[in-house]
């Protein structure tokens, strides 16, 4: 009997801590203090509230035959702008070596027309194979007689010093090269005919002329048939003479 205040000393402190290890690790019913008696209980975390993070956006593969509904919002990157940039100068220097180049091909068309233009002209004055007519020795017999010309009229006034050479080498020309005269005058009236006052004029001045070359040629029949009445008569009359005297 005297170890029971003992033995009761030393039971009830395990006692006590078999119970109290056993609602620690077994709770059968939580204790709130001061919660109120209407309102439903709710834990309250330990951290702070933390903002949801947005959700990816989930990747759609792009069709390229069907043209997206959607237009990006963002600014272009520098390398966006770069290769634009880069775009508008080759398209410039594009376009401007294209226009460089159909203007030099414009230019040397027109110099290659010219040419040819230049060439066929000269050897469309040449007289044709089958005539007897040469271009060296007659060229040589034009530049002579225009010589002639200017020293037999170096005395007298300018204008005659400056008409009667052309004059006497074209009328040498005429006489030596009449087919390349012809030609040359044939492309003279070509170009004549481009200005309409000269073309009048030089048939007004031509029309003059022939008709001053037939009226010389007339009177010169004339004259011609009179000298040779003349001169018959003469005869006529020396013969009758002749005869009378013997």
């Amino acid at each position: 009997m005297a170890f029971r205040p003992i033995l009761r000393r030393r039971t009830i402190p395990a006692t006590a801590s078999i119970l109290l290890a056993s609602n620690i690790l077994f709770p059968k019913a939580t204790l709130h203090a001061e919660a109120p008696s209407g309102e439903p209980l709710t834990r309250k975390p330990i951290y702070d509230d933390l903002t949801p993070l947005p959700k990816p956006p989930k990747y759609k593969p792009s069709n390229p035959d069907s043209p997206s509904s959607s237009s990006p919002s963002s600014s272009p990157t520098p390398t966006d702008r770069l290769a634009s940039q880069v775009r508008h100068a080759r398209l410039f220097l594009n376009t401007h070596a294209a226009t460089a180049e159909t203007r030099l091909n414009t230019l040397m068309s027109s110099i290659l027309h010219l040419e040819s233009s230049f060439t066929s002209t000269i050897a469309s004055l040449a007289p044709p194979p089958e005539s007897n007519e040469r271009l060296l020795p007659g060229s040589i017999y034009v530049l002579v007689a225009a010589m002639a010309g200017s020293i037999v009229s170096r005395n007298r006034n300018i204008l005659l010093r400056a008409s009667v050479p052309v004059a006497v080498g074209v009328g040498a020309g005429w006489v030596v090269l009449p087919l390349t005269m012809r030609n040359v005058g044939d492309l003279l009236w070509r170009y004549e005919e481009k200005v309409p006052v000269v073309s009048m004029n030089h048939m007004r001045i031509r029309g003059a002329a022939e008709e001053s070359w037939r009226q010389i040629k007339i009177h010169g029949e004339l004259m011609r048939g009179w000298s040779e009445e003349r001169v018959k008569d003469g005869r006529e009359a020396v013969e009758g003479w002749v005869r009378k005297g013997r």
